[in-house]
Parts: structure tokens; sequence; C-alpha cells
């Protein structure tokens, strides 16, 4: 009698063990996409600390041609995973998953990494010029005219370091200077048609020392899309990512939980 009492308590808490562990399900995937002037690799880091704790990651390859565009990408790599999933956008890449992201989907959340979140008709140059604050456009390098009469945008190497990445070492700016891929004009001047943050829950992390966009456009983006959480970090520059991938990490994963 003693033994099947025993039997049947093992058998209950394995029952229990298994339905706590079925209610928790697997980790969302986290994909990251990153912004104008950067790559994949400004996410490593970042990477790093999300896979240490057991987050499955993809770090997309911007095209950095248009906002629809990007934007029908990002949404064609996410329908194609299967698990829920926290869109993470870095600057540009912040209209680029507002653009991607719509209710009923396997978005779980979203979050914008000193990231623009535009609404229904608003575009990444006008939001930059809604406050005053940004040094960007003197930076820029003689733009690349391509065969559509679309232009590519750099920044300068030799000011790369003070405009994108004042909190990151010379070496490493250096890099990121050399390795930087170009915008087109047309996609920051493109109006995005759809405003995913009004649907899905969303964070904001950016730095008070971003010169790309104002820390002024950050706050009151933050405050509109009415932000779970909304971290500012001291200092930071626009690759708040990059200087200080831990708070970073530890935002996605906040968004995640």
């Amino acid at each position: 009698m003693l033994k099947s009492i025993l039997g049947l308590a093992v058998l209950s808490a394995s029952f229990a063990a298994g339905s706590t562990f079925a209610a928790e399900g697997p980790k969302p995937t986290i994909v990251l996409v990153h912004g104008a002037f950067a790559d994949a690799s400004s996410w490593s880091g970042v990477i790093a600390k999300l896979e240490k704790d057991g987050y499955p990651v993809v770090a997309v390859a911007n095209p950095l041609r248009s906002v629809k565009g990007d934007g029908d990408y990002v949404r064609r790599i996410v329908a194609g995973l299967k698990s829920s999933v926290v869109l993470v956008g870095h600057s540009y890449g912040g209209s680029v998953i507002s653009e991607a992201a719509s209710k009923g989907g396997n978005i779980k959340s979203l979050v914008y990494v000193a990231a623009f979140a535009p609404d229904v008709g608003e575009s990444a140059l006008a939001l930059t010029g809604k406050f005053p604050g940004s040094t960007l456009p003197p930076t820029l390098a003689q733009p690349v005219e391509l065969a559509d009469g679309v232009k590519d945008l750099y920044i300068q190497q030799a000011k790369f370091h003070d405009q994108f990445a004042a909190d990151v070492s010379a070496k490493d700016a250096k890099l990121m200077a050399a390795t930087q891929r170009p915008v087109t004009d047309f996609a920051l001047g493109q109006a995005n048609a759809n405003a995913g943050w009004k649907d899905i829950s969303s964070w904001f992390i950016y730095g008070d020392a971003d010169k790309n966009i104002p820390p002024e456009t950050l706050a009151w983006m933050a405050k509109r899309a009415n932000s779970k959480e909304t971290v500012v970090v001291k200092g930071a520059s626009h690759v708040v990512m990059v200087s200080h991938p831990g708070m970073v990490a530890k935002i996605i994963e906040a968004a995640a939980q």
C-alpha cells in the first residue's frame, strides 16, 4: 500500500513538472535588425549574452534599400521561424521593424535600440529633424549615385568615431567605419505604411549622448509608443548595443518574458 502511494506521489510530481515545462515552453527567437552605416556584426556582444542565456538568435542582413522592401524582407524571415519572435531594431532598423510587425502573427514584442519608431506617414528623415541635436548631415560623404537615380549614403570614415560611436574604442570604431553598409537616401525619406508599435508592446533603450537621433526625439517616440520600459544609458552613443551589450540584452530579455 505504501509503495503504491509513493508511486502515485512520484507520478503526480512528474506530471506537475511536465505541466510546468509545457506552460513555459521554448524561448522566443530574437531577431536583430541593424540600421544604416552598420551591419549585423554590430550585434555581436548582444548575441553572445542572449545565446548564453539560452535564446535562439537571428541577426538579419538588412538590405537598407527602402522601408517597404526592407520591411517585407524582415517579415518573410520572421514568418519562416517556427517560434514566437522578439523583433529588435537599431536606428533605421526601427523603421523596418515597425513596417514589418503586425498583430496576429508570431511577433511577441518589439525592442527599439536607439531607433526610429515612425507612425504611418512618417519617415526617419522627418523624425531626425523633429527636435534639434542631430549632427549627422555634415559628416556624410559624397553620395554614390546609383543607376536608378537613388543615392547611397556613407559617413566619412574620419568622422565616424565621433559622430556614430564616440563611446567605442578608436580601434573598434575604425573597423566599423571601414565595414559600414550604406543606406539609400530613398529609404531614409520613405514614409512608413505601418506602425507595428501601435498593436504590439514595445521596449526602448538609447543613449543620452546620441548624435545621430536627438535623445529628445527618442524620448518622444518612446512615450508616444507607450513603451513598457525605457532605459536611457548615460553617456552612450548611437551604437549603445556595441558599447553596452549587457544592458541591451537585458531589455531584450525583459521583452521576451
